[in-house]
C-alpha cells in the first residue's frame, strides 16, 4: 500500500455519490489537480511523520485550485515549489472559477497556515521531516449563491456515505505515515479523527482554525497554533 493506493481507492468510492440542494457544484480538486498533488506526495509524503496536521476541506481559493491542502497560490509555488498544470471540475460554478496557479485570488487561511510553517522552520524540508498535511475530505461543496457548504453542513443521508469513504483513507493514511500525533485544524477535523482513530496509538487534538471567519486567528493565529502544539508535546 501508498498513498497513491489510498487516494485511488478514495476517488473511486467518491465518484458514484451525489449531493442536492443547496449544492449545486461538488470540486474534487484531487481528481482535476492531481498532477500537483501526486508531486506534493512525491516531494513531502516520506514516512514516518511525528505530526499529521489534518484540515476539513478544500477552500475555494486554495486547494480547489492548487491541488494541495491549504493551497494558497503563491504558498504552493514559492514555498513548497510546487506547480503543475490543473484542469477543470466537469461542472464549474460562475463566481466559482478555477485557474489553477494563474488564480490571483489569495487564500487567508492557507496564507497564514504555510506563513507560519516558513516562519517557525524555515524550509520545507525541516517542516515534512516532521510534519504532513492533509485534508479530511477532498471535496469542496458550492451552493447556487455560490457560498460554500462544509461537509458537517449536509444532509445526514449525503454524510453516510461520504465519511464512511474518508474515515476508511483517513486511517489508512494513518497507518501508513505512523505519527505520534494527529492535530485537527478545527474542531471538525479534531472529531473525526477521534471517532476513526480512537484504538491507535496516536494522540489527538487540535490547533484553532486559520480562516478569516475566525475571530481568535484574526488576532495572531501564529502564537495559538505554536502554543497548542506545545500543549500536546509537540516542540518546535
Amino acid at each position: 500500500m501508498k498513498m497513491d493506493d489510498i487516494i485511488e481507492d478514495l476517488l473511486k468510492e467518491l465518484q458514484p455519490l451525489r449531493f442536492g440542494p443547496p449544492v449545486t457544484h461538488v470540486y474534487n480538486p484531487l481528481q482535476y489537480a492531481q498532477k500537483s498533488y501526486k508531486a506534493y506526495l512525491k516531494l513531502y509524503g516520506r514516512r514516518p511523520k511525528e505530526v499529521v496536521l489534518l484540515g476539513m476541506n478544500p477552500g475555494p481559493w486554495g486547494m480547489a485550485q492548487t491541488g494541495i491542502p491549504f493551497g494558497e497560490v503563491s504558498a504552493v509555488k514559492r514555498w513548497l515549489r510546487i506547480e503543475a498544470p490543473v484542469g477543470s471540475p466537469r461542472s464549474i460554478h460562475p463566481k466559482r472559477p478555477v485557474l489553477g496557479f494563474e488564480c490571483p485570488r489569495r487564500e487567508v487561511s492557507g496564507r497564514r497556515f504555510w506563513g507560519w510553517a516558513r516562519d517557525v522552520f524555515g524550509t520545507p524540508e525541516r517542516f515534512f521531516k516532521r510534519f504532513f498535511v492533509s485534508n479530511y475530505c477532498p471535496l469542496l461543496f458550492i451552493e447556487s449563491s455560490g457560498r460554500n457548504r462544509t461537509p458537517n453542513q449536509l444532509t445526514r443521508a449525503e454524510q453516510k456515505p461520504l465519511f464512511e469513504a474518508c474515515d476508511r483513507a483517513l486511517r489508512r493514511t494513518i497507518e501508513w505515515l505512523k505519527p505520534r500525533y494527529v492535530v485537527g485544524v478545527g474542531n471538525f477535523a479534531k472529531e473525526r479523527a477521534l471517532e476513526v482513530l480512537d484504538d491507535l496509538d496516536v494522540i489527538i487534538g487540535s490547533v484553532t482554525h486559520p480562516s478569516p471567519a475566525n475571530p481568535k486567528a484574526n488576532k495572531g493565529w501564529d502564537p495559538l497554533a505554536t502554543q497548542a502544539l506545545k500543549d500536546l508535546g509537540i516542540h518546535l
